[in-house]
């Protein structure tokens, strides 16, 4: 009998897909909050959307170096207030960031991609947790976040 291999599913290639499609809902929502909105804090000790933003560009940044096998930068947290103020700057960082560390998980190495899968998966759960509470903070201000509108 001659059996035909049957090709497998490239789990990584869905990961950085997966990847992509939360990084685009990001910054979608990003979007649609208006720059006077930046500011917003639903309440005392929480972030504001443009701390949340800048928080998720920075970790973005922290997969794309790592999956570079560069020392990447981790105490920080989020990207400096000083630099990345404005809705532009703060919206510009996070696209970057993300098409940044995409790039960097397609062009790593096959050997590298097991190790890198589940830092994958934890910063895609990491990004869609502030997507959601994005989407909360947007619903706050009369905004229907762009994924649920029909």
């Amino acid at each position: 009998m001659n059996a035909k291999a049957i090709p497998q599913p490239d789990i990584f290639a869905k990961l950085v897909n997966q990847w992509e499609q939360a990084s685009m809902k990001l910054e979608a929502i990003a979007e649609a909050i208006p720059a006077q909105k930046f500011d917003f804090r639903p309440t005392d000790g929480v972030r504001t959307v443009a701390e949340v933003l800048r928080h998720v560009a920075f970790w973005n940044l922290y997969v794309s170096d790592t999956v570079r096998g560069r020392k990447a930068q981790d105490s920080a947290n989020e990207l400096p207030k000083e630099k990345y103020a404005t809705k532009q700057q703060i919206l510009s960082a996070l696209k970057r960031s993300a098409r940044e560390a995409a790039e960097g998980l397609r062009g790593s190495s096959p050997a590298a991609r097991d190790e890198a899968a589940e830092m994958v998966l934890t910063f895609i759960e990491h990004n869609c947790e502030h997507y959601g509470q994005l989407a909360i903070y947007a619903r706050l201000n009369s905004i229907v976040p762009p994924a649920s509108r029909g």
